[in-house]
């Protein structure tokens, strides 16, 4: 029995440590939530490292991690399971909290927002002191592995009243927020990641922070730590600084003409 239940944990294990940069207390209480299987919500802006964190928390716990990138046409089923036909007949197939709830894993739930509301209500039985599943096309109650957590990721920066979480469902969570790092500390990320020296780092951050500053004068989102590594990324590889920036930077936030004008000022501004 024991090896049915470690072998599917194993796939999900974070092998190797994945590269962190420590910015506030957010490790230890992090730590001090999973040892209290407290469900929790990271808040921040997109690309700002939550699903980082949580990968690196997840190595740094020694637990299984299973990841659930949530869409609008995601359904209870996809994320509980479902009955499949084959050439022996039906059989079950568990989704991936049921999986989670059931080996122990830390469950994921990313941009958590996106999917129904409908869809997330399945979660509740898992964040209260029942930490159950019903399945109920299997007529099965799942009572949660001691070791299950459930956290979920969440920008507020998307909410409206269509794309929000209830409160009956955001009241089930501990949360602690992310932002982008200081400068200096996202410098660092950006050189280690992108593979850059850290002068030219800095100068991809100057670009970013200028484009969140943009924020809600003509930007529905500022550029993400995430677009620095991949402008340094491409720098690395060879490619001109200008044209790396603008394929990174600039091109996937606006198709607007005089948006692009102010982003192209900013990345001429600071590569030369």
């Amino acid at each position: 029995m024991n090896e049915k239940v470690e072998q599917p944990a194993e796939q999900y294990r974070v092998e190797n440590e994945p590269f962190y940069r420590t910015v506030s207390d957010e490790v230890e209480t992090y730590e001090a939530a999973y040892a209290a299987r407290m469900p929790m919500m990271l808040k921040g802006p997109t690309g700002c490292g939550k699903s980082r964190f949580v990968e690196y928390m997840a190595w740094k716990l020694g637990r299984p991690l299973i990841t659930v990138a949530c869409n609008e046409d995601m359904t209870a089923s996809d994320l509980v399971g479902r009955f499949l036909l084959d050439k022996d007949g039906t059989r079950w197939q568990d989704g991936p909290l049921t999986l989670a709830a059931r080996i122990g894993a830390i469950c994921y739930l990313d941009e958590v927002v996106e999917a129904r509301q409908d869809t997330t209500v399945v979660i509740h039985p898992l964040t209260d002191h029942r930490r159950e599943l019903p399945l109920d096309k299997k007529g099965e109650l799942l009572k949660a592995h001691p070791d299950f957590q459930l956290v979920i990721s969440y920008n507020p920066g998307y909410q409206s009243l269509m794309k929000d979480l209830k409160q009956s469902t955001k009241q089930r969570f501990g949360a602690i927020d992310f932002d982008y790092p200081e400068a200096d500390t996202e410098a660092e990320i950006v050189a280690r990641e992108g593979g850059v020296d850290l002068e030219m780092a800095k100068k991809l951050v100057q670009i970013g922070q200028r484009g969140r500053n943009l924020k809600g004068h003509g930007l529905d989102e500022g550029i993400s730590t995430r677009l620095l590594v991949y402008a340094a990324q491409l720098i690395a590889g060879g490619l001109d600084p200008l044209v790396a920036c603008r394929v990174t930077l600039v091109r996937p936030l606006t198709d607007d003409p005089d948006m692009r004008d102010t982003l192209d000022a900013a990345v001429t501004t600071f590569i030369e």
